[in-house]
């Protein structure tokens, strides 16, 4: 069972690209090896730690970062073609704040208590990258876990406290401590690291290196 880790924040376009390459990077490796088995885990990245906890416009952010609206639309067009080839539609244009992520990444957290989170973390890149859905409020939150199955009641409850908050900062924290600073970043099996969204042949070349990995 070769464990992956995904360094990601839900805010980051590259990091949905990055899950959309390593799902095509793992079913090419279980076509050479239908016995493959892995488990996969979101760890935190806050790319912007101090957005406050009720956003921030997303367009004056991104033109104060990167210096010019035209610098922003040279970008976006860069992530709509990479993102293009794997399925995604890209609207930027609907994105009203920039989102604080601790409660994504607290939601997160808690779904991976129960089980594999891949189909909350891809809800959670649609509405924010397709739908332009507040991630930042619970109760986008919690009407998102409801959509992938969790208990409504449960979710609005636990993001109403603050179970977790000091873990999922913690694990940030860690993270941080290790040198990491660019996501996604892919962790094999805790030492093997892949920094950057990487085309899936790379990828899949790194799971086949992988102690262990049956040819």
């Amino acid at each position: 069972m070769l464990k992956i880790d995904i360094v990601a924040d839900i805010v980051c376009p590259w990091c949905f690209i990055g899950k959309r390459r390593l799902e095509t990077a793992i079913a090419m490796v279980l076509r050479e090896n239908p016995d493959f088995r892995h488990e996969t885990r979101w760890r935190p990245f806050f790319l912007n730690p101090h957005t406050p906890p009720e956003g921030e416009p997303y367009m004056p952010f991104l033109e104060h970062k990167f210096g010019s609206r035209a610098a922003v639309d040279a970008l976006f067009e860069r992530v709509r073609e990479a993102g293009r080839a794997y399925g995604i539609d890209y609207a930027f244009e609907k994105i009203r704040l920039r989102a604080n992520t601790l409660q994504a990444h607290r939601l997160i957290h808690w779904a991976q208590q129960r089980g594999n989170a891949d189909a909350l973390v891809e809800r959670l890149f649609v509405a924010q990258f397709q739908r332009g859905e507040a991630i930042g409020e619970p109760a986008t939150l919690t009407r998102l876990a409801a959509e992938c199955g969790y208990a409504t009641d449960e979710v609005a409850a636990y993001l109403a406290s603050e179970t977790d908050t000091d873990t999922v900062r913690e694990d940030e924290r860690n993270i941080r401590a290790t040198g990491i600073r660019q996501v996604p970043t892919f962790i094999l099996d805790e030492h093997r690291v892949i920094v950057g969204a990487e085309d899936p042949a790379t990828l899949a070349t790194a799971i086949r290196q992988m102690p262990g990995f049956r040819k």
